[in-house]
């Protein structure tokens, strides 16, 4: 996916200065979009997605930045996500990552992690009538 379509509504929203004032420079705004899509995906804090990005060469590789790299800390995140939410954007943005997801094939998740361990269940070994005796809520004697 070419993340560079939602820079304009990204530039849009959130209007930052040129930066003539002076002050830190800003991360780019289609990589902080890129780790809010980290964090959604996978369900993540802010504090432990700064890890993750510091961590996994896969998030790096997704984020385009080297092991060398300034990577955003958490209240960087926290902040953007702050401005963009209420800038009224953050929705209409994943909308727009959701249904071009959609029109690729895919089927946009979060959050979801299916267990396939197959567990050993004990047998029943109730016989007829006291499998009655039970659904009319008496006890069975043994």
């Amino acid at each position: 996916m070419d993340f560079a379509v939602f820079r304009p509504e990204l530039d849009k929203a959130l209007a930052y200065s040129d930066g003539r004032k002076g002050g830190r420079p800003l991360f780019d705004l289609v990589l902080m979009f890129k780790i809010l899509v980290i964090q959604t995906l996978n369900n993540l804090s802010d504090e432990r997605t700064a890890y993750l990005i510091n961590d996994r060469l896969s998030f790096m590789r997704f984020l385009g930045i080297g092991l060398s790299d300034r990577a955003p800390d958490a209240k960087t995140a926290w902040l953007f996500r702050k401005r963009l939410t209420q800038a009224g954007a953050i929705e209409r943005l994943f909308d727009r990552f959701d249904a071009i997801l959609r029109n690729a094939g895919y089927m946009p998740m979060s959050g979801q992690i299916l267990d396939a361990t197959l567990v050993a269940a004990p047998k029943q070994r109730n016989a007829n009538a006291e499998k009655s005796d039970l659904r009319t809520g008496r006890i069975p004697e043994d």
